[in-house]
């Protein structure tokens, strides 16, 4: 009587619970904060896309930490960014100042509506090239600016004008430009530091700890304004980085051997 070889087991299907909850949850508060602008709680729904954003930043590192990467986990991340800093910034934008243009207007009011579609368009277009160049880009740096960096960016400065006592009307010829200037720089070359490979080890110095102190008590006494104040700064560096790249290649001597980006 022959053995028979032992069945192969079955690769079990499923998936990792731990990370995609923090997924979930960033797609939920960035949910939250649609509702919460069709409510009319702006402030509520610029913190909310913020909180998706410590959410949508935990989900990664913990599928690291853990070992529980997955393809799945990838794209279930990209479709939650989609929602939460993609449509949620793009429709509180709308409700909150862009939907007033049309008083002016039948044209006003298409400009209004184009502005923020073009914001969610741009985001959509930004994490489909971020999903097909993983693997092939220096991961010091983003190509354009991150859509959760552009989300910050709008709702800081939403929050910072309810809390200086205005209305998105008293803005609403300015936030057609803040939508395409922050729609457009997602799906530019410029580079950002995405801030992945940082710190490089695992001491920093000193004066790194005074400026983390400094920027929490700054954020204790102005939440909006501080973070409005670090996103503009953040945008800023991105052509200043970028044109330090090409200044720096263009005294590149001919012939030169150009190292390869890490990973």
């Amino acid at each position: 009587m022959t053995a028979t070889a032992p069945t192969p087991a079955r690769p079990r299907r499923g998936i990792y619970l731990l990370p995609n909850l923090f997924t979930t949850g960033a797609m939920f508060a960035g949910f939250y904060a649609i509702v919460a602008a069709i409510g009319g709680r702006y402030t509520d729904a610029a913190i909310a896309v913020f909180v998706a954003g410590l959410l949508d930043g935990l989900d990664g590192r913990v599928a690291r930490l853990t070992n529980t990467q997955s393809e799945f986990g990838v794209q279930y991340d990209s479709l939650s960014d989609l929602v939460s800093f993609g449509l949620a910034p793009a429709l509180v934008l709308y409700t909150w100042s862009l939907a007033g243009l049309k008083d002016y207007g039948p044209l006003w009011g298409k400009i209004g509506w184009a502005a923020a579609f073009i914001y969610a368009a741009c985001a959509a277009l930004r994490l489909a090239r971020f999903n097909t160049q993983v693997g092939v880009i220096d991961k010091r740096y983003f190509q354009g600016l991150a859509s959760p960096a552009a989300a910050g960016l709008c709702m800081a400065f939403v929050w910072s004008v309810e809390n200086s006592g205005f209305r998105g009307a008293d803005v609403q010829f300015f936030t057609p430009f803040l939508a395409v200037l922050a729609g457009l720089l997602m799906v530019s070359r410029i580079r950002y530091f995405s801030f992945k490979s940082w710190p490089v080890s695992e001491r920093v110095p000193f004066l790194w700890i005074i400026a983390v102190v400094l920027i929490l008590v700054l954020l204790a006494v102005d939440t909006a304004r501080v973070l409005l104040a670090i996103g503009v700064i953040y945008v800023l560096s991105g052509p200043i980085v970028t044109l330090w790249g090409l200044r720096a290649s263009r005294r590149r001597p001919r012939g030169a051997r150009i190292e390869p980006p890490p990973g």
